[in-house]
C-alpha cells in the first residue's frame, strides 16, 4: 500500500426534508384538518480516528464525502427519516484544516476520537405543525435547511514516540531492522527510504515506536532532495535519534547541516531531546572511530554513542539512553500540565471573590 500522508477532500452534509402538507380525508371525519409530517434531519459529517490506518490513500481514490439527506414529511403526520451520517475514519495522528491548509479544524490523536465536521440540515416543518385556534387549515410548509459543504485538508502526522534522522545512507533503515520487526528497503545508494517506517522496539521492560524518516541533506528545508515535508513526522516525537555516518570524513560537518535544517523547519524540533550516535563503528579503525567520535562530541556538545546497525554493537546502550530519553519527556508533560491548570482555576475563583465583596460592602452602604 502506498504511503499518503496529504489528501484533499470535499465533504457536504445532509439537507433537511421538506414538510409535508396533507389534509386528513376520511368518511364520517368531518373538518379533519391538517395532516402533514415534519421531514427528516440531514446526515452530519464526521472524523473518526481508528488504529488499522497508517495512511490516507483511501482519500486519493475517495474525494468526495457527502451525507444522506432527510426525507421529507408525509402524511398522516408522519416525519420523515433522518439522513445518514458520513463517517470519514482516518488514521491517528491526522489533522483536519480549512481549505488554505492553515486554519487548524482538529487534530485526532487518540483512536475512537471523534469530530463532527459538518452540521445536517434540520427538517422543515409540516403544515400540521401551524394548526392553530386562528389557522385552522394551513395549506404551506417549511423546506428543510440546505445542506454544508467544505472542502478540507488532510494531513497526517505519525505518532511515534522517537524520529530517527540523519543524512542518506547513514543507516537508518538498517539500524531500524536490527531493533524491530521492520523491514524497509536497504540499499548502498542514498535516498532508498521514500516514506517514512514505523518499527515498534523493545529494550528491557520498556517498549517504544521508532520512526525512520528520509534522509536530509543541505538546502532539504528550500526542497532539496526529498525536502522537508516528512519532518512534520518527527514533531510528534518525544526524543530524536540523531545517527551520522562513521565512513565519512566530515562527521562534524554532516552534523551541524542535519542540525541547521532542523532548525530552519522550527516546530519545536530543534529544542527535542536529542541522542547522537557514530553508525557503522565496523567499518572503520579503532584510531578513526577515536577522532571522529572526538570530533562529533565537540560539535555536537554532547555524549556520543558508538554503534553498528549491522553487526548489533553499542545499539543496547543507545535504545537505553533513547528509552530514558522518552520516559523524562513522557513525565515533564504530565508534571508541566496540572500546574497551568490550577492557576487559572485559582485567578477566577479570586476575581469571583472579589466581585461578590464588592456588592456586600455596596449592599452594606445602601443600609
Amino acid at each position: 500500500m502506498r504511503f499518503l500522508d496529504v489528501a484533499k477532500v470535499y465533504a457536504a452534509s445532509g439537507a433537511g426534508g421538506k414538510g409535508c402538507v396533507a389534509f386528513r380525508r376520511e368518511k364520517f371525519i368531518e373538518f379533519g384538518g391538517p395532516w402533514g409530517g415534519d421531514g427528516g434531519k440531514g446526515g452530519d459529517v464526521w472524523a473518526e480516528a481508528v488504529d488499522n490506518l497508517n495512511t490516507l490513500i483511501d482519500y486519493r481514490f475517495q474525494q468526495h464525502v457527502k451525507a444522506k439527506n432527510g426525507e421529507g414529511g408525509k402524511g398522516k403526520v408522519m416525519t420523515g427519516a433522518n439522513g445518514a451520517d458520513a463517517v470519514m475514519k482516518v488514521p491517528v495522528g491526522t489533522q483536519i484544516y480549512e481549505e488554505d491548509g492553515e486554519t487548524l479544524i482538529a487534530d485526532l490523536t487518540h483512536s475512537g476520537e471523534r469530530v463532527k465536521l459538518l452540521r445536517g440540515g434540520n427538517g422543515g416543518f409540516g403544515n400540521a405543525h401551524f394548526k392553530s385556534a386562528t389557522n385552522r387549515a394551513p395549506d404551506y410548509a417549511n423546506p428543510g435547511q440546505p445542506h454544508e459543504e467544505k472542502i478540507l485538508i488532510l494531513k497526517l502526522k505519525l505518532i511515534a514516540d522517537a524520529g530517527l534522522i540523519g543524512m542518506p545512507n547513514a543507516g537508518k533503515s538498517t539500524f531500524l531492522a536490527r531493533v524491530s520487526a521492520a523491514r524497509p528497503k536497504i540499499a548502498d545508494y542514498p535516498f532508498t527510504t521514500l516514506e517514512p517506517q514505523l518499527g515498534m522496539v523493545k529494550v528491557d521492560d520498556r517498549d517504544f515506536v521508532l520512526a525512520d524518516l528520509p534522509g536530509l541533506i543541505e538546502g532539504a528545508h528550500e526542497g532539496v532532495g526529498l525536502g522537508d515535508k516528512f519532518l512534520g513526522h518527527a514533531e510528534r516525537c518525544r526524543a530524536i535519534l540523531h545517527l551520522v555516518d562513521g565512513t565519512a570524513e566530515a562527521v562534524a560537518r554532516n552534523y551541524k547541516t542535519i542540525r541547521r535544517e532542523l532548525e530552519a523547519y522550527g516546530h519545536g524540533l530543534g529544542e527535542k531531546e536529542e541522542i547522537v550516535a557514530l553508525n557503522k563503528s565496523d567499518a572503520i579503525s579503532k584510531a578513526a572511530q577515536a577522532k571522529r567520535r572526538a570530533a562529533l562530541e565537540k560539535a555536537s556538545g554532547r555524549k556520543v554513542f558508538l554503534i553498528s546497525g549491522v553487526s548489533g554493537d553499542g545499539v543496547k546502550e543507545v535504545l537505553r539512553a533513547l528509552a530514558r530519553a522518552i520516559g523524562e519527556a513522557k513525565a515533564g508533560k504530565k508534571q508541566s500540565a496540572p500546574p497551568r491548570k490550577r492557576i487559572g482555576i485559582k485567578g477566577k475563583t479570586k476575581r469571583k471573590a472579589k466581585k461578590k465583596t464588592a456588592v456586600k460592602t455596596k449592599k452594606g452602604r445602601a443600609r
